[in-house]
């Protein structure tokens, strides 16, 4: 890893090339003052950003590298993953198109656990055509919490809102088995170690959604939230923990009660991220939290109905890049100053609305 007073290095898995991830991470980098506060890294290969570049009439200049350890800062580098070149059929789905997103994404984390590169941005698969032999992950978060060291946690966020998922890309009638005790106690702390040493909040408060509609109406509506969940809070509150709830879904988040809160843990995918598209889409990043590697990527998926119409919009990819250096910095500064008993008496921590 870097000293932090020297470029980060953000790496780019550059996603499906059908879709519309490698035009929203060209159209980010299109702004050479980008260079300013990163060294992007893409992998793919000369010839495909070159194609790219040329279809969206985007003028970057980039410079092609072997590895991820020889980028020169100040420009926009590209490691050649693949030496042939892929055919990109804009907008159609195919197997061919997801086996390179998985090469450009197995060498982008191969860099990652290296060090090469200090912050991963991951541009949007297709969950379908990655699948094979040897890739069976229904997404990046669990692939990823394999590769990485840690528990993970779906984290979404803004700066005003932080949802994570105690279940994620699983079926929704799947769901309720598999929120334990466990489970619970492990996803509520990945939060708050990533509140306070992702985001700078020394104190974290968290409120946990019902499982059930209405947090089971005492048992009326499922037993879940009485056998399972409630208990766990209740453990996770007596030993000092600041967590709430479980408070019902469906009116949290229309009374404007999550800005009371600086994350909020909903039970199954779309219970959290309903909410959070139609809060924040466009501005909102995909965080895995709980690893000890740095991974975000853009609120939106491969967009295959606009691919290749020069139509999307790069400001969720191009959050994606500032937060990962944001957090970057924030764990490497909580890192050191934690690590040095001399240093740890002036960490300055701050509260909630002071986290960017």
């Amino acid at each position: 890893m870097q000293d932090t007073e020297d470029k980060i290095k953000v790496g780019i898995s550059i996603g499906d090339l059908n879709g519309i991830g490698s035009e929203v991470a060209l159209k980010t980098f299109e702004d050479s003052r980008m260079l300013d506060f990163c060294t992007p890294i893409f992998f793919a290969s000369n010839k495909t950003i070159s194609f790219l570049s040329n279809h969206f009439k985007i003028p970057i200049k980039f410079h092609g590298i072997p590895d991820a350890s020889d980028a020169i800062h100040g420009k926009v580098n590209v490691v050649n993953v693949w030496k042939e070149t892929p055919e990109i059929t804009f907008g159609q789905p195919t197997e061919k198109a997801g086996s390179f997103a998985i090469r450009s994404l197995q060498a982008a984390v191969k860099a990652l656990k290296e060090g090469s590169i200090d912050v991963l941005v991951t541009a949007p698969i297709n969950k379908k055509t990655i699948q094979s032999k040897d890739f069976k992950f229904p997404g990046h978060t669990d692939y990823l919490a394999r590769e990485l060291g840690g528990k993970s946690l779906m984290f979404m966020v803004t700066d005003t809102l932080k949802i994570g998922l105690l279940t994620d890309h699983v079926p929704v009638k799947e769901a309720p088995s598999l929120i334990t005790r466990g489970l619970i106690l492990e996803k509520v702390r990945a939060m708050e170690n990533s509140l306070i040493r992702d985001f700078g909040i020394s104190r974290p408060k968290i409120a946990v959604l019902g499982i059930n509609p209405h947090s089971g109406d005492d048992g009326v509506i499922g037993s879940e939230d009485d056998d399972v969940l409630r208990p766990a809070l209740k453990e996770l509150s007596e030993g000092k923990h600041l967590v709430f709830g479980p408070y019902a879904a469906d009116t949290f988040f229309a009374s404007d009660a999550y800005l009371k809160f600086d994350g909020v843990l909903a039970a199954y995918h779309d219970q959290g991220l309903i909410p959070f598209k139609t809060l924040s889409f466009g501005k909102g990043v995909n965080f895995t939290a709980g690893l000890d590697r740095i991974r975000t990527s853009p609120d939106h998926g491969t967009a295959f109905d606009i691919a290749g119409m020069n139509k999307a919009n790069p400001e969720s990819f191009k959050e994606a890049v500032f937060t990962g250096i944001h957090i970057f910095r924030e764990r490497f500064q909580y890192d050191e100053l934690t690590r040095n008993p001399l240093k740890k008496s002036r960490l300055r921590r701050r509260g909630k609305g002071e986290d960017r």
